[in-house]
């Protein structure tokens, strides 16, 4: 069952040079895809299409049933909550906050999901299934680079998506962190059967993908 499908898609900035054409990409559920090419080409754009963080100029973008390519800013907005949860390069903390608020920080901003004692319980399940658990009441300046992705993680999968955006997930991280941090995204990806799309440069983490899409040559007319 296809949970991606694209098809003609053109998007281009504004006032800017740069274009992205897609004649066609189908995802498939709880596949692990990685989005790869030479910096500029349009990896990180085309996560973010399929997120509905960007509109196309045209073409078709349906995700998990959503035709995202037709929806309004408020419905694409009521989409990402449901649908998508992401992980950035540059974690996106919240620093004033603690370990625990931060992970529940989507119930805290999103007035469409009910924050309860049963979320409260698996934001702290979750810290412990990542090295987290006896630093819930800390700060994100007292942890770790590898520790502060776990808890990016986390937050990312919190509210259950039924898909797992990744930017660059490893880049801040040193060698042995990187190992780490991937196979721990991994596991928590499967065992919630969340499909995982991943922007990378780095080829040595593409072993554990189902598909490998170099937006580059899929931009130019290559299916993958």
């Amino acid at each position: 069952m296809d949970i991606v499908q694209l098809d003609n898609l053109h998007f281009q900035y504004p006032r800017e040079s740069f274009s992205l054409r897609i004649p066609r990409l189908t995802i498939r559920k709880k596949e692990k895809v990685a989005f790869i090419g030479s910096s500029g080409c349009g990896k990180t754009t085309l996560a973010n299409l399929i997120a509905g963080i960007y509109r196309p100029i045209s073409g078709n973008i349906t995700v998990n049933g959503h035709t995202v390519s037709e929806l309004s800013d408020g419905q694409c907005r009521d989409f990402r909550i449901s649908n998508i949860g992401f992980i950035f390069q540059e974690f996106e903390l919240i620093e004033y906050l603690s370990v625990h608020e931060n992970i529940l920080l989507p119930f805290l901003v999103n007035r469409t999901l009910v924050l309860n004692s049963d979320v409260r319980a698996e934001a702290a399940s979750l810290a412990h299934s990542v090295g987290l658990g006896d630093k819930l009441r800390r700060r994100p300046g007292e942890l770790s680079q590898g520790e502060r992705q776990r808890l990016a993680i986390c937050r990312a999968l919190i509210t259950r998506p039924p898909i797992i955006i990744a930017d660059e997930p490893t880049g801040n991280l040193d060698p042995v962190n990187t190992e780490i941090i991937m196979q721990l995204i991994l596991r928590q990806v499967e065992e919630r059967e969340a499909t995982f799309l991943m922007v990378s440069h780095d080829h040595s983490l593409l072993k554990d993908f189902d598909q490998v899409v170099d937006v580059y040559e899929l931009a130019t007319g290559s299916e993958p």
